[in-house]
């Protein structure tokens, strides 16, 4: 089962995080969500656990419990919404259509 832990302490390494729910069973991986520019935590990873009875322990034990001052969110990850394609920026979101030529 593949896990959400939000509100994590910005200092929070993957170790960090697989200890925590190891307590509750086997850890597949622990991965806490990097921001790509800055290299910072950006305060929510992901554990994934292959026992489901294990991973339900993990999230009744650790939701709401305090981590370095923070209450963790921690519940059963949901499928990434799907995103339409990326657009480009500047232009105000619209299409100008083609360009008449001047005269």
């Amino acid at each position: 089962m593949n896990i959400y832990v939000g509100n994590l302490p910005y200092s929070t390494s993957d170790d960090d995080l697989r200890v925590a729910f190891e307590e509750y069973g086997t850890v597949d991986s622990a991965r806490v969500i990097m921001d790509r520019e800055s290299g910072r935590s950006k305060g929510f990873g992901f554990v994934e656990m292959s026992s489901d009875n294990e991973a339900n322990a993990a999230i009744e034990a650790l939701n709401g419990q305090d981590m370095g001052g923070r209450s963790l969110t921690v519940n059963e990850a949901r499928p990434r919404e799907e995103r339409g394609p990326r657009r480009g920026g500047g232009g105000g979101g619209f299409d100008r259509g083609p360009r008449r030529p001047r005269y």
